[in-house]
């Protein structure tokens, strides 16, 4: 791997870290708060709001900059997200500003490997960066549960600074000022992440115009870009199947949190802990298929996705924690043994079809959607008294059943279009080896 990959990789892993740990904070500030269920749960969909309503435009604005600087920007936001958080705005509000600066993120974090790495590395590479990304989300909300504890945030809060007043009264808000300074650490990487040499494609702009109309014809571009990773017969199988795969990932996280109160008990600081015990095992399956998959072998992962949603239905059997923990590996394992070679495959396909920034900025809209779907679903059953059990099973049923429907679609592909998929596995192929 080339010497600017790890750089990518720390600068990654220390935003990440903080976005895990402001979630955790975020829960317990709105709980503590007082505030009702249905809120807590709307965080995830908050958090994905921008990621839907900028799609547009920022895959263009990561492909008009070098991306280390977009990625510097967009942390400069979430520290922006967590000041607004600290001096009174509702929580769900500064939360979605974090999202958006997560949301200029994204596409320059995984089109810059396109961009920095042949496609033969892709596979590997996503696998390592995922795997470091679950690292960073096991942590992460380990440190937030840690950080909101009784361990560790009364500490935080007799510490005074000289002169200057904060206004931080309680363990949640010293949580986020602490998250302020980790988003700096991952800042001051993207400051060193090296020009990669490729051509930077301006944002297309006309001076007689004004900002918003200028803005507004990023979207034709950007939805003839949707509608052709849509068509591709390889690119609408991996689209679709990561799409489904983050947007029930993205809110099991907090089903975990939910789940965890409700068949164990456990408080915050506790639950935490689980949440953490899935990304482990989402870990290792990412790092295993990394080093056993190949681009043209994606597609034959598919049926583990049926068998994932399968086992999001079995925690509602489970009330122990030692069963808990192996289960929620295993859960973990499949999910990432789905999810790296599966995105590979698009990164490869988008790359190919659109752009590096442009591709990444069509996946992060459908998967976001789903995430704003589904959150938003999991939010209003809650506020109409549906248990976190009940929404485990409505979960696990979606998975499987979508998943199998998609692995018809692929079926159906290589029926009647197998000529033109097996041109693309060709390609795919052909590339790994080069």
């Amino acid at each position: 791997m080339k010497r600017g990959f790890y750089t990518i990789m720390s600068a990654q892993f220390f935003s990440s870290l903080a976005d895990n740990a402001l979630f955790v904070a975020a829960v317990e500030l709105l709980r503590s708060g007082g505030a009702a269920e249905w809120q807590r749960a709307a965080l995830v969909p908050m958090f994905a709001l921008f990621y839907v309503i900028l799609a547009p435009f920022v895959g263009a604005f990561a492909d008009a900059l070098p991306k280390g600087k977009v990625m510097f920007i967009s942390n400069a936001i979430k520290v922006v997200g967590c000041l607004l958080m600290l001096v009174g705005l509702h929580p769900l509000a500064a939360y979605a500003i974090v999202g958006l600066g997560a949301a200029a993120y994204s596409p320059a974090k995984y089109g810059i490997l396109t961009e920095l790495l042949p496609a033969s590395q892709l596979v590997k590479a996503n696998g390592w960066i995922e795997g470091l990304t679950i690292a960073s989300i096991i942590l992460g909300v380990l440190l937030g549960g840690q950080l909101v504890g009784p361990m560790l945030a009364p500490t935080m809060l007799s510490f005074d600074f000289p002169v200057l007043t904060t206004g931080v009264d309680t363990a949640p808000e010293a949580a986020i000022f602490v998250l302020i300074f980790v988003y700096a650490v991952a800042a001051w990487f993207n400051t060193r992440i090296p020009h990669t040499g490729v051509e930077m494609r301006p944002m297309r702009s006309d001076p007689r115009l004004g900002t918003l109309r200028n803005a507004l014809r990023l979207l034709p571009d950007f939805w003839h870009c949707n509608y052709r990773l849509w068509q591709d017969k390889l690119g609408q199988i991996s689209l679709s199947t990561t799409t489904l795969f983050w947007g029930v990932s993205g809110n099991l996280r907090y089903i975990v949190l939910a789940w965890s109160a409700a068949a164990l008990g456990y408080s915050t600081t506790e639950a935490s802990s689980l949440v953490g015990v899935v990304a482990i095992g989402t870990a290792v399956g990412a790092v295993v298929a990394s080093v056993r998959m190949r681009l043209d072998m994606a597609t034959s992962v598919i049926p583990l996705g049926v068998a994932m949603g399968l086992l999001v239905i079995g925690m509602n059997f489970i009330g122990n924690v030692w069963v808990a923990a192996p289960f929620l590996v295993l859960l973990g394992g499949l999910g990432g043994f789905l999810v790296v070679p599966m995105n590979a495959l698009l990164q490869h396909r988008g790359h190919n079809l659109m752009g590096a920034g442009r591709s990444i900025a069509v996946q992060n809209f459908n998967e976001q959607a789903c995430i704003l779907g589904l959150g938003a679903f999991y939010s209003l059953s809650t506020g109409m008294g549906l248990s976190a059990f009940g929404a485990i099973t409505a979960f696990g049923v979606v998975v499987a059943g979508v998943m199998w429907l998609i692995q018809r679609w692929h079926k159906t592909n290589l029926v009647r279009y197998r000529a033109e998929v097996e041109h693309l596995l060709a390609i795919a192929r052909s590339d790994t080896h080069h």
